[in-house]
């Protein structure tokens, strides 16, 4: 809620200003990219980088931002964890009666972002999402952790919720199920692939000679993160 004294607002306003503008980026050495030694095709390199990522000490480096577009084509965004990346594509999951369910059950295609700033990196992936079968889903359900059951049993993401007290009571009751039921099915609960048509990496530089290496799928390349020749690698400014 805004004050009603104009002087108090504009402080407020000077003071963020401030406090954004003295912050700073990659305050460590960063490493090295050589487009040159790229592999051919982006599953590799975003294994290798993960790795590197992992071993430089940065947090939660499987967390990512997932776009779509909703009924209206506006577009909408959110960070969760990717639970795989293999020859078929990057893998998340989500109830198929979320928001995010219902936008890619209308429009079938999606952006990852990630952001590594431990090694001042960023990949971004483009491309058609499938839903994996059932099985596949229950399966990566009942590979993750009581609390992630849990929440998958409550079956109400992204709808309205009367109060906190509902919230807890529900989720209390879910957890309660999810300890004594290890094997309970979540329906709604539905694992899915990006499928990528374009995949950048992007490697920055203190003095802004930023690094950024577009992998492109060529046509009739297929599908899959892939290790085949069928990418098209370019280099773009930054």
């Amino acid at each position: 809620m805004r004050s009603n004294d104009p002087m108090t607002d504009d402080t407020a306003q000077r003071s963020f200003r401030d406090l954004l503008h003295a912050q700073r980026v990659w305050d460590t050495e960063l490493p090295a990219f050589d487009p040159e030694t790229a592999p051919p095709a982006p599953l590799a390199l975003f294994h290798t980088w993960f790795a590197e990522t992992v071993a430089a000490g940065q947090p939660e480096p499987h967390a990512m931002a997932l776009a779509t577009a909703d009924a209206e084509g506006l577009p909408d965004v959110r960070t969760l964890l990717l639970h795989d990346a293999d020859e078929r594509g990057w893998h998340f999951a989500s109830h198929a009666t979320s928001a995010k369910g219902h936008q890619l059950a209308a429009r079938p295609h999606a952006a990852l972002g990630f952001y590594w700033p431990a090694q001042g990196r960023q990949v971004r992936v483009r491309g058609p999402v499938v839903r994996c079968t059932p099985a596949e889903s229950h399966a990566d359900l009942h590979a993750r952790s009581t609390g992630a059951l849990a929440a998958a049993l409550t079956g109400a993401q992204s709808e309205v919720v009367g109060s906190v007290a509902e919230l807890h009571r529900t989720a209390d009751a879910a957890w309660d199920r999810a300890v004594a039921e290890p094997d309970t099915e979540a329906p709604t609960w539905t694992r899915y692939v990006v499928e990528p048509a374009e995949v950048e990496f992007f490697q920055g530089d203190a003095r802004r000679r930023h690094v950024r290496l577009r992998y492109r799928r060529t046509e009739g390349g297929g599908t899959g993160g892939g290790t085949g020749g069928d990418w098209t690698r370019e280099l773009l400014w930054p």
